[in-house]
């Protein structure tokens, strides 16, 4: 079978959790062909990859595919894709993972971003339009390239070969127009990071405060869950933006999402209407979330979150 290349994400050589679902993915589309652009590819990341179902492993080594923005991944997964006859490309649908999607312009290929999900043929399930249509689409020419949400698939392992292959890529100067200058390392809490994590605790207009956003990291940290929060409470100023979920902000899909306070506007359903559960708490019992809502309460969240996180921490 063709490769199928999936582009790893990864951070100071520790596989992300994204990539051990597109490999998980790629099993079912043809020969899982992990593509690694830029220093640090240790025997602990070929294990991590081969676990979950590398065949192959492509290494590009060189500083200057992670020293420059976005273009020199697309045009080292341009080269692979003819080179290797390439069946299709997988890449995250993170905000970089988008933008390098777009090397389809260079393959003269379709693409599609935040899909789902992907079956037989490349045929990729979307959620549309704030997600009131799901559709499912297909490119018609060239090398399917496709962004796939985070948590869309359960990684499951599965030994590969790990067959490791050195590339190297002449990158054009327009893909060295821009220059990464400084990286400023964010401290990491305990928290998993929010488009990976499998749990999502997400506070809204409903909340009150900057201050009283404590009642939903306590219910977060009781069910090791990350941390979410709409557009009113980032934009009155209580929750940092990097916690937005939404439509502007950013797309998770856990296998779980409390909604507490969040009235469900269309904007914040673009963002979390994939989780695999949502349950929602709200004092309006007409509140639009309650719509998509798999479980609902009707409730002052001041009440009914310190409860059940009490109630969370005596089962524990």
């Amino acid at each position: 079978m063709s490769d199928v290349l999936v582009l790893v994400e990864q951070v100071d050589g520790e596989v992300k959790k994204v990539t051990l679902e597109l490999l998980t993915l790629a099993r079912t589309l043809g020969t899982p062909a992990a593509v690694w652009a830029g220093p640090g590819f240790t025997p602990e990341a070929k294990a991590r990859l081969a676990e979950y179902g590398a065949e192959k492993i492509y290494v590009a080594a060189s500083g200057d595919l992670v020293d420059h923005v976005v273009a020199p991944k697309a045009e080292l997964l341009a080269k692979l894709v003819t080179e290797k006859s390439a069946a299709g490309v997988l890449i995250a649908a993170t905000a970089e993972g988008k933008e390098i999607a777009w090397l389809a312009i260079k393959t003269d290929s379709g693409v599609i971003t935040d899909a789902v999900g992907v079956g037989e043929g490349f045929v990729a399930d979307q959620s549309i339009f704030g997600g009131g249509i799901n559709v499912h689409s297909r490119v018609r020419k060239g090398t399917p390239i496709i962004a796939v949400r985070p948590n869309s698939t359960a990684p499951v392992p599965s030994a590969g070969a790990g067959a490791e292959e050195e590339v190297t890529v002449a990158l054009s100067d327009a893909a060295k127009a821009a220059r990464v200058v400084e990286r400023v390392k964010q401290e990491k809490g305990a928290r998993p990071e929010l488009t990976e994590a499998a749990i999502v605790v997400s506070g809204g207009r409903g909340v009150g405060s900057a201050e009283n956003f404590a009642v939903i990291e306590e219910l977060a940290d009781a069910l090791g869950a990350a941390v979410g929060a709409s557009r009113a409470a980032t934009d009155a100023g209580w929750y940092p933006h990097q916690f937005q979920v939404g439509q502007t902000g950013k797309t998770v899909s856990p296998q779980l999402y409390i909604a507490a306070g969040i009235s469900g506007a269309i904007q914040h359903r673009a963002g979390m209407q994939t989780a695999k559960t949502i349950v929602a708490i709200n004092k309006d019992p007409e509140a639009p979330i309650f719509e998509l809502a798999d479980y609902g309460v009707v409730g002052d969240l001041h009440q009914v979150v310190p409860q059940l996180t009490e109630e969370i921490k005596k089962r524990k």
